[in-house]
């Protein structure tokens, strides 16, 4: 097998790092980045690799490769060069297909994370129950932490692999959740969401992200538990969280002034509908216009028209548009997620589909623009990539709309 080949040519360098996998359906780059962040707090150098950016100590690049988990020849060479840069920890998201390609194989994971299970890729692994497994797997060869969201659905199935520790974490948790005595809990109480941010406490320590929504609580507090986990202070911890502004492509906002525009990632029901009740909960009252990526060519057909709803449910204006067609006709995406409702707005070009929406917006009306987030191409057909920046693409598009007297971009 070639993964057993890279690990042996890079000598295994996984046994001389703390290697730190997160895998899940939602959050798993937000966490990436919020266990990164307590880590250095704590003094620590890191490796990262993500779906966002890989990092060797203070030498940051962005992930052009358009895959969450790299091939098994890339990992094992950062692990090999975070060894010789001196790194003590390495922070790997690890993705569902990664898993199936046995791309975690030979990595001595000293902690794996689970943020949460929902229905994706179910056409690459044939059902969810395939999907969930295949998650699993990181669990079942694993065994030394594991850090599990208790409040997700799909729990119970993680709990249940065997582990030297355990640390399970959410919002509706409590020590009647450790009859046993063998897990660690890690509970956020008083939790609140506003346009400033989230808070929340862990015992007497307060959480004050600048991040929005629910879910960032869940993605703190998988971090938390990882930082506890090693050791680190909760004030540290804190200390961490609360420096971060933005986290990129993921409910970022780009423009506040005089309407609210925010970029997110969002590609799955689950993602789509928090991003979207993000919004309708903390911004109350406020019309909603809504930029939705189609979904990737070729790929998980079955969502389509679940997408489509959620944004015809949650949104005052839809417009749908292209996102990474690849070699299936986009015109025919659309449709399908559309489903020839008459009140949907299609627009085949996402740049003019932006600017519709910036059009279209009135004073503090909130767009979000999802599907994207921060990647950096456009898949096409042929394999073609066109270069795209999301956030670059609404800053353009705005500032040929309006006066910079009279507009603020974040």
């Amino acid at each position: 097998m070639l993964v057993s080949i890279a690990a042996i040519l890079y000598r295994f360098p996984s046994r001389k790092l703390k290697v730190i996998g997160i895998t899940g359906t939602n959050g798993k780059s937000t966490v990436v980045e919020m266990v990164s962040a307590i880590l250095e707090e704590a003094g620590y150098k890191i490796a990262i690799s993500s779906s966002i950016k890989f990092k060797l100590g203070k030498i940051v690049w962005r992930n052009e490769s358009r895959m969450t988990m790299p091939g098994k020849f890339f990992l094992q060479k950062l692990l090999r060069n975070a060894v010789s840069q001196n790194c003590q920890y390495a922070v790997i998201e690890v993705s569902s297909e990664g898993i199936k390609q046995h791309r975690h194989r030979f990595i001595n994971f000293n902690t794996v994370i689970i943020t949460n299970v929902t229905p994706e890729h179910i056409e690459s692994h044939g059902s969810f129950d395939k999907y969930l497994k295949t998650k699993g797997e990181l669990f079942r060869v694993n065994q030394n932490i594991h850090i599990i969201n208790f409040d997700d659905s799909n729990s119970k199935y993680f709990i249940n692999f065997p582990s030297k520790k355990k640390y399970i974490y959410g919002i509706n948790v409590t020590n009647n959740n450790n009859q046993d005595g063998g897990i660690m809990i890690t509970r956020a109480s008083y939790p609140q969401i506003s346009p400033a941010g989230t808070t929340f406490r862990i015992d007497d320590v307060e959480f004050n992200l600048k991040l929005l929504g629910k879910y960032n609580i869940y993605n703190a507090l998988a971090a938390i538990s990882l930082g506890l986990s090693q050791r680190i202070d909760l004030n540290i911890c804190k200390n961490a969280l609360n420096k971060i502004i933005t986290m990129p492509g993921r409910m970022d906002e780009i423009i506040s002034h005089p309407f609210k525009v925010f970029v997110d990632y969002a590609v799955t029901p689950d993602s789509l509908e928090k991003a979207y009740q993000t919004i309708k909960d903390i911004f109350k009252g406020s019309r909603m216009v809504c930029v939705l990526g189609s979904c990737g060519g070729g790929r998980d057909k079955w969502k389509r028209p679940i997408l489509g709803k959620l944004a015809k449910h949650y949104c005052d204006y839809v417009i749908i548009t292209n996102e990474d067609p690849y070699d299936e006709n986009p015109s025919d995406i659309i449709n399908e997620i559309a489903k020839n409702d008459e009140k949907t707005i299609k627009i085949l070009d996402r740049r003019n589909a932006i600017s519709e929406a910036l059009k279209s917006a009135k004073k503090d009306d909130i767009i979000i623009i999802t599907g994207k987030g921060c990647e950096s191409s456009m898949c096409v057909n042929g394999g073609i990539r066109i270069p795209w920046d999301e956030k670059q693409v609404v800053i353009e598009e705005f500032t040929k709309l309006f006066d910079n007297n009279s507009a603020q971009i974040t």
